[in-house]
């Protein structure tokens, strides 16, 4: 089964990098969807049908947690996956995180292989 994942950044290098990653890592890909911000990837979870959505937390518009919140409000999206990808880390942040419904965690920098993993684990791939 293909994969349709939505990329959330304020950085173009950065959604170029996971991009390219996810492509890297053998997952089955289907669509590729970005969003500058919480906004836009809210706009796009409304447009497309997604599987899963990586997101940074600190945005401008519309920060990570911000989207996160309003997705698990919204009954239509409330069940999607969502896994975080920061260079934030602490242990209060990700608590934080998981209490809002965050399905997995990671951290900047990370593999081909850890992204793989964190997708197939949740998916069931």
């Amino acid at each position: 089964m293909a994969y349709n994942i939505l990329i959330v950044d304020d950085s173009d290098t950065v959604r170029a990098v996971i991009s390219k990653t996810l492509k890297m890592s053998g997952l089955d890909l289907g669509e590729l969807h970005t969003a500058a911000n919480g906004q836009e990837g809210l706009d796009v979870l409304r447009e497309q049908w997604v599987d899963l959505v990586l997101t940074d937390i600190n945005m401008p518009v519309m920060n990570g947690v911000e989207m996160i919140e309003r997705m698990r409000a919204d009954d239509d999206l409330a069940a999607l996956p969502v896994v975080v990808i920061s260079t934030e880390g602490s242990t209060t942040r990700i608590e934080e995180l998981k209490a809002k419904g965050v399905r997995a965690y990671l951290r900047k920098p990370f593999t081909p292989e850890k992204l793989k993993e964190v997708i197939e684990d949740l998916l069931g791939g």
